[in-house]
């Protein structure tokens, strides 16, 4: 089992950034492809970012490309979303979440843990 903790959602006008962050107790961090997801109301969960179990490759969704950095740390068993130039489209809630076997980086199908959710909110 592999417990995932989100924080550093929050209140932000469009043009502001946030940084995420997302702890990760439980099995061995580092084997473990990570993302970031999120899921507006009445839409679906929606991949956002990506990024390899070396942290050496990423991968994100077109719309976020320029503004979303992902990166993480394996000492601290943390991995981070970085989101600079938010606009109000940008929000909804947040998730992290965790992949074995890192297949496909951008389904929702393929991860097998998740956080319970942060919230972000861009005002215009």
């Amino acid at each position: 089992q592999v417990q995932l903790v989100e924080s550093g959602g929050g209140f932000v006008q469009a043009g502001g950034s946030l940084r995420l962050s997302c702890a990760a107790s439980g099995r061995t961090f580092s084997n473990y492809v990570m993302g970031w997801f999120r899921q507006a109301p009445g839409k679906e969960r929606e991949f956002v970012s990506a990024i390899s179990r070396s942290g050496g490759s990423t991968s994100s969704l077109d719309s976020v490309k320029g503004r979303f950095t992902i990166s993480r740390d394996n000492a601290k068993n943390t991995v981070y979303l970085q989101m600079n130039s938010l606009k109000p489209e940008d929000t909804a809630v947040y998730y992290c979440a965790a992949d074995r076997y890192g297949r496909s980086w951008s389904k929702v199908s393929e991860y097998d843990y998740w956080g319970q959710g942060t919230q972000v909110t861009v005002s215009s």
